[in-house]
């Protein structure tokens, strides 16, 4: 993209690059791609977590400001995380003044540990607490008997909490958080980035990977609308390729959902069984997203269980 090249020198400070044959990948194969001027993120894979992948299967990655980095998401284990902040102490010394962790779920929250050290601002969803409270040590514990200790990192609470809406500025960029009505799960939180424009919706998007319904169906759709309405032109989502127009993204999302609303609605008008239900309900979307097998069926009872007491 055109202008990267001096805004990267910018924002880096003179630090030394030529030094770093390597740059932008890691003994793993992990690539980061640089989005935006000074924004860089790796695409996690469509898979579920594995020993071999210690939980690393979200998009996440860095900004850099003047003056600082903001971390958009932790990783999903504290090895996850360790590899993110190598791979942001290659390219900067600048401190790590900010990470993010969107929402509950292990492969986007638990990395945080690993930036224990630089002594950052937590920002998180304000209900992101007590869902930490109630899943956290769920969440710890299996990724400990996957993962082993060393690797799998502690529960990390939000030191700054957003209620409706938080400004960050880490030197020449202002970083604008949104806290969602319950939707993928009760606590997301979505940034845009006011200099690239960029929108980071966290798991609010999901693309090419099959959405996994957490929260509320219905309120999945009407943070869509809202969504929409940030007039973003780009985002990067959650889970899928790291940078995508949003409107065409948005598209996809929405029509899986809806299917997933409206024939489960009907399902239940019509006395089928959640059993039942969720081996045809959407099923016309099989062909569209990876692991559509392992969480469509998920999904439907999710919805069912939200949509039975309309």
């Amino acid at each position: 993209m055109k202008g990267f090249a001096s805004r990267r020198e910018a924002l880096f400070g003179g630090f030394c690059l030529c030094c770093l044959p390597t740059l932008g990948r890691s003994a793993e194969g992990f690539a980061l791609d640089e989005v935006g001027p000074g924004i860089f993120i790796r695409r996690g894979p469509d898979a579920e977590a594995s020993p071999e992948n210690n939980d690393a299967i979200a998009n996440i990655g860095f900004i850099v400001g003047r003056d600082s980095v903001l971390v958009t998401e932790s990783g999903g284990s504290r090895a996850d995380g360790a590899w993110l902040r190598g791979e942001i102490r290659r390219r900067t010394e600048k401190p790590i003044s900010h990470v993010v962790l969107t929402h509950v779920h292990p492969d986007h929250c638990f990395g945080a540990s690993a930036f224990s050290e630089d002594k950052p601002v937590f920002v998180g969803h304000h209900v992101l607490r007590s869902a930490l409270d109630s899943r956290g040590e769920f969440y710890r514990k299996r990724l400990e008997d996957l993962l082993g200790p060393e690797k799998a990192g502690s529960v990390v609470y939000p030191t700054l909490e957003v209620k409706d809406g938080a400004e960050i500025d880490i030197g020449g960029r202002k970083l604008v958080f949104t806290a969602h009505g319950t939707a993928h799960t009760n606590c997301d939180l979505s940034m845009r980035d006011s200099e690239s424009g960029l929108l980071f919706p966290a798991d609010l998007l999901f693309v090419g990977r099959i959405p996994s319904l957490d929260g509320n169906l219905v309120g999945w759709l009407k943070e869509i609308e809202r969504l929409r309405g940030f007039g973003a032109t780009h985002a990067v989502p959650g889970h899928g390729p790291t940078r995508v127009e949003l409107a065409p993204a948005l598209a996809d999302l929405s029509r899986y959902l809806t299917a997933l609303r409206d024939q489960t609605r009907k399902a239940v008008s019509s006395d089928v069984s959640i059993e039942k239900a969720s081996k045809t309900v959407a099923h016309e979307e099989r062909d569209n997203w990876a692991l559509f097998e392992t969480y469509n069926p998920r999904n439907v009872t999710q919805a069912y269980k939200e949509l039975e007491w309309e």
